[in-house]
């Protein structure tokens, strides 16, 4: 599929790869690992003819179709769903073709289009972006939301979408992971291995490597290997070899030093000059093994709170969201208030909503109880949208309560990272500069040492964060937390552009903290190692969680299972018209009716879009019959009228439809 052929590579005067020689075949699905500045980016851009290899060559067999994730989106008017169906590039141009052609009402040009959407199999395509939209994370009613009006995060994930959406036989995927959560990570991770074609994935996230890789492509100091095997498996393998290395260079100098000292002795007498001249040729002939270099291992550390109170924050009988102000769009935020006591007996009523709809007054939890203790690390679970970051937001006080009371420890002291934290980062600031924000009275000696902890040594620690990359510009914000030497970490996807050295250092550093963690991650190495406790935000409610995260994946996993089950089972009966049922006066009977209720409406729905798709089916081989067109325009004018409208049902449809699996999710 790809092969490198005395391959090399610079950026500017620095030497990323050289003597590449290697290839990598059809179906693989091959991780691409190494530290920041290694040269994955680069390989990725000499993949795409984007930068010229400065010895060798990259060979693709064929005509190889490939996908990639565009770095930026521009602020478009389209809406979601149609940017999405635009990655596959021949289906939207026939989709338009069969638009216009109804438009004018030029039946030979709809003829044609219908042909070229049955040759591409394009029928579907809009309920394949819909489900692609749907896996990663967005509610049903954010499918006609133009692109502009979706922050920074959110259009990284349209730009994944339209890239999985595009027809390819070679798929680029730089860091998809980040701005994602867990649970879109683990749909990624089981469309990836669905995908036929070749994968290479550059990512941080170890378990993601683990669940899709087949081999692992390793970038170090200018030299590409590739390795069988996922990431463990890699790392297996190359400790073992360089183990094997440094035996090899410790054996080596030893006949070195032998080989030396024989020819220091003899090389004067005549009766020894030849023993010694053969000696000095075995000696030239060595293979000259290098010793294996140590790398620098990155620790880091969060200081001992000043004070450490057993109960730290509790939340009794709390209904949280956003009350009297519009919900802000999914990834944005701002700051952290204050703590203390807060109460409100705020009658707001809890409405059936989904997190991020940007309507005011709305509750997102009700009758949380939650509490903090000292030592605690707790990983928060839940689907897209369960409310995660809200209760973050509430805990650290961000949000005020719509009902209950808030209590915090009067020695609290908070660490909050958000996922807009980094963005905060003041422009054209050093790391110096931000530390005397918080410590006007400091010395810059210390400020330069506690940076040089976190790596940010010598002169980095006066440079500006605007030449910084995304991961020293999230490790320059969690060392700001650190300084501050809070009592409770609150973390919303601390891990976005982080390497794998500063994951690995930074859940060495959570682990060896002594105050409490609430963590909300898509990293499940980080939450593996760091987390004893797990919380499930779900459908209105915060639970605590009696399993691990194999256990969280396959309760996903059941949630769409039964759903899908319930509606094949009643398939036979969805033409039937249902009979509401009798109100229940007990609690737990309502709620079983209102579920059987919300199963029967999926059932209704599903038959109908079913229904809908037979008709146009039936509609689209009349339409696409070349004697049609022959017996007159009248039959393929009401047609396209019939198509017209049976289409616009069918849209209709299908977005209940996804209303209804959101709400299920």
């Amino acid at each position: 599929m790809i092969s490198f052929r005395n391959f090399a590579l610079r950026r500017g005067e620095r030497l990323l790869l050289s003597n590449v020689d290697l290839a990598l075949h059809s179906g693989w699905r091959v991780g691409v690992v190494g530290r920041n500045g290694a040269g994955k980016s680069s390989l990725f851009a000499a993949i795409q003819r984007q930068l010229e290899a400065d010895a060798g060559d990259v060979e693709l067999s064929g005509k190889a179709r490939i996908a990639s994730v565009a770095q930026e989106t521009p602020s478009l008017p389209d809406a979601a769903i149609d940017f999405v169906l635009g990655g596959d590039v021949e289906v939207a141009a026939a989709i338009r073709a069969e638009a216009a052609a109804m438009e004018a009402e030029d039946w030979d040009a709809v003829a044609s289009a219908h042909h070229r959407l049955d040759e591409l199999n394009g029928y579907d395509a809009q309920a394949r972006a819909g489900r692609l939209l749907h896996g990663l994370g967005f509610a049903a009613e954010t499918h006609q939301r133009a692109v502009s009006e979706f922050s920074g995060g959110w259009r990284v994930r349209l730009n994944l979408a339209r890239a999985l959406m595009m027809p390819s036989d070679l798929l680029l995927l730089d860091e998809p992971t980040n701005h994602l959560d867990l649970d879109a990570v683990l749909w990624l991770e089981q469309w990836l291995l669905r995908y036929q074609g070749t994968l290479l994935l550059i990512s941080h996230d170890r378990e993601f490597l683990d669940g899709v890789c087949t081999h692992t492509l390793h970038l170090h100091e200018g030299k590409a290997r590739l390795y069988v095997g996922d990431y463990t498996a890699f790392e297996r393998q190359r400790a073992e070899q360089l183990r094997q290395q440094q035996i090899a260079f410790e054996k080596e100098q030893v006949e070195r030093e032998h080989l030396q000292k024989f020819i220091d002795r003899f090389k004067a007498k005549a009766s020894k000059a030849k023993q010694a001249q053969s000696r000095m040729k075995r000696l030239a002939k060595l293979a000259g093994t290098e010793a294996v270099r140590a790398e620098r291992e990155l620790r880091i550390n969060f200081a001992e709170p000043l004070k450490l109170p057993h109960s730290l924050i509790r939340l009794n009988h709390v209904d949280a969201g956003y009350a009297n102000q519009p919900l802000p769009l999914p990834a944005e935020g701002g700051g952290w208030e204050g703590v203390g006591i807060t109460r409100s007996n705020n009658p707001t009523p809890a409405l059936p909503f989904r997190e991020g709809e940007g309507v005011a007054g709305i509750r997102i939890l009700e009758n949380v109880g939650f509490g903090l203790e000292a030592g605690d690390r707790i990983g928060l679970l839940g689907p897209n949208g369960a409310g995660k970051s809200t209760l973050v937001k509430t805990l650290v006080g961000e949000l005020p309560l719509l009902a209950g009371e808030r209590s915090a420890h009067p020695d609290l002291q908070l660490g909050y990272f958000a996922q807009h934290t980094v963005e905060s980062l003041i422009p054209g600031a050093s790391p110096v500069d931000h530390l005397k924000e918080i410590a006007p009275d400091g010395a810059t000696q210390d400020f330069r040492d506690f940076l040089g902890r976190w790596n940010f040594p010598g002169n980095r620690a006066f440079e500006s964060v605007d030449t910084f990359s995304g991961g020293e510009r999230a490790r320059l914000a969690l060392a700001l937390i650190a300084w501050r030497k809070p009592n409770v970490l609150l973390l919303d996807e601390p891990t976005n552009h982080l390497d794998l050295d500063m994951r690995e250092a930074l859940a060495e550093a959570l682990s060896d903290f002594d105050g409490a963690i609430v963590l909300v991650s898509h990293d499940r190495h980080l939450i593996g190692l760091v987390c004893d406790s797990f919380w499930r935000v779900a459908d209105g409610h915060v639970q605590a969680f009696d399993g691990d995260l194999d256990a969280y994946a396959a309760w996903l996993r059941s949630r769409g299972a039964e759903s899908r089950a319930a509606s094949s089972a009643a398939k036979p009966m969805a033409a039937k018209q249902a009979t509401p049922q009798a109100p229940v006066t007990k609690s737990s009977g309502a709620e079983k009716s209102s579920m059987r209720v919300d199963a029967r409406a999926v059932e209704r729905a599903e038959a109908r879009v079913a229904d809908l798709e037979r008709q146009l089916t039936a509609i689209d081989t009349q339409a696409a019959d070349p004697s049609l067109y022959a017996q007159g325009t009248e039959r393929a004018a009401e047609l396209g009228r019939q198509q017209a409208s049976l289409r616009d049902e069918l849209a209709s449809a299908e977005h209940d439809l996804l209303e209804l699996y959101a709400a299920q999710a």
